[in-house]
């Protein structure tokens, strides 16, 4: 497995949450593509940030991997 984070920067990727009015943001699309009512622009950026967010859990993942090999 390619290691990305490196051990003194695990606690920040781990503590990383995203801005609140981004959060929202997200929350609004979601709802929408659940109801199927996203604009063709909506769904470019619902899927970034789907991406963007399966690449922020992959990171954490491995941060919380490196705190228990070094704890």
């Amino acid at each position: 497995m390619l290691k990305i984070v490196l051990p003194e920067k695990a606690e920040k990727v781990l503590s990383f949450r995203a801005a609140p009015k981004l959060q929202a943001r997200i929350e609004e699309l979601a709802v929408k593509s659940t109801e199927g009512q996203l604009a063709e622009t909506e769904k470019a950026e619902y899927t970034g940030y789907v991406w963007a967010n399966k690449f922020v859990a992959i990171l954490q993942r491995q941060a919380r991997q490196l705190k228990k090999t070094h704890s």
